[in-house]
C-alpha cells in the first residue's frame, strides 16, 4: 500500500532517531557492531512501524507476524526499534552488553519481549524463519514472516539449504531482506568469499528476486508490497546497502563492523545524524 509523503518523512525519523540510539548505546557499552546496525535500520523501522502486524502489549499474540534478525550480531538496531515501538522502556537501551542485562550481544528470546528466535551463530535464523513459514501455513494462519539476513551469512550453507526448502514447499507467506552492504568482519565480501551473482543465484534456487536501494523508505515499503502478493515461491528482497549509513567516518568502513565508537567518535556521529534530512533534534 502506497504511503503519503508524511508518512515517508516520519518513517525517515524514526530511523534517524534509532541510528543516535544505535550509536549511544554502543558507545556507552564500548561494545558492538555499529556497521551493520546502522545499514539494517531502515528496512526494520518499516518492518515494524508499517508493514507487519504486531502488539507490543502482546508479545505472543497469535495473530501477529514474525520478525527474525538472522544476523544477530546488529541486534542494537533490532533493540533501537523494539524500544521505540513499546516493547520495553527506551532507558533500558543505556543497559546493552552489560553483566545481567536482558539487552545481551545477540537476541536472546527468553530474556527479552519482542524476540522471536535467539540468534547470532550465522546462517540459523533464516533456516527457523522457514520453519516459522511453513508451521503457519500448515495452521492455515495468514500471518507472515520477515527474516533479515546479511551478505557475509550467504557464505553459510545452511543459508542455501533453507532457500532450497523454502522453494520446495512453495513459502510464500516468507519474505526475506539480504542486507547488502558488501562488507564483513575480514573485509569486502568479494575478497573473503565471492557472492556473485548474487541476485542470479536466488533467482536459481526458485525466489522471487527483488533487487532495491534499502535505504530508501518508499522502495522498500514497494518491495513489501510486491513480495504480498507474489505466490506460489518466497521473496528474496537485496537491499543494497552502506555500511555505518548516516555515520561519515563509519560508512564503508570494515573497522566499525564491530568497534565501538569513542567519545568524541559519538558526537561526531550525532553532529552527522542532526544534519539528515528530517532528523530529529
Amino acid at each position: 500500500m502506497p504511503v503519503s509523503e508524511r508518512r515517508l518523512r516520519e518513517l525517515e525519523d524514526l530511523a534517524n532517531l534509532a541510528r543516535k540510539r544505535i550509536v549511544k548505546m554502543i558507545c556507552k557499552a564500548k561494545s558492538g557492531h555499529p556497521g551493520g546496525s546502522l545499514s539494517a535500520i531502515d528496512i526494520i523501522t518499516v518492518l515494524y512501524f508499517h508493514a507487519m502486524q504486531h502488539d507490543p502489549k502482546r508479545p505472543d499474540w497469535e495473530d501477529r507476524d514474525r520478525f527474525v534478525l538472522s544476523k544477530g550480531h546488529a541486534a542494537p538496531a533490532l533493540y533501537a526499534t523494539l524500544a521505540e515501538a513499546g516493547y520495553f522502556p527506551v532507558e533500558k537501551l543505556e543497559t546493552l552488553r552489560q553483566m545481567g542485562s536482558d539487552l545481551q550481544g545477540h537476541p536472546d528470546m527468553k530474556r527479552l519481549p519482542g524476540i522471536e528466535i535467539s540468534t547470532g551463530s550465522l546462517g540459523q535464523g533464516i533456516t527457523v524463519a522457514v520453519g516459522m513459514a511453513i508451521g503457519l501455513r500448515l495452521d492455515k494462519k495468514a500471518n507472515r514472516v520477515y527474516c533479515m539476513i546479511g551478505d557475509g551469512e550467504c557464505q553459510e550453507g545452511s543459508v542455501w539449504e533453507a532457500g532450497m526448502a523454502a522453494h520446495h514447499y512453495a513459502v510464500d507467506n516468507l519474505t526475506v531482506f539480504l542486507d547488502r552492504n558488501e562488507l564483513q568482519i575480514d573485509g569486502p565480501t568479494e575478497q573473503v568469499m565471492a557472492l556473485e551473482p548474487l541476485a542470479d543465484k536466488w533467482k536459481a534456487f526458485g525466489w522471487h528476486v527483488i533487487e532495491i536501494q534499502g535505504h530508501d523508505i518508499n522502495q522498500i515499503v514497494k518491495a513489501i508490497d510486491e513480495a504480498k502478493e507474489t505466490h506460489g515461491k518466497p521473496t528474496m528482497i537485496i537491499a543494497h546497502t552502506v555500511k555505518g549509513k548516516g555515520v561519515s567516518f563509519m560508512e564503508g568502513s570494515v573497522k566499525f563492523h564491530g568497534n565501538a565508537p569513542s567519545t568524541e567518535e559519538l558526537c561526531k556521529a550525532l553532529e552527522d545524524l542532526d544534519k539528515c534530512k528530517g532528523a530529529q533534534p
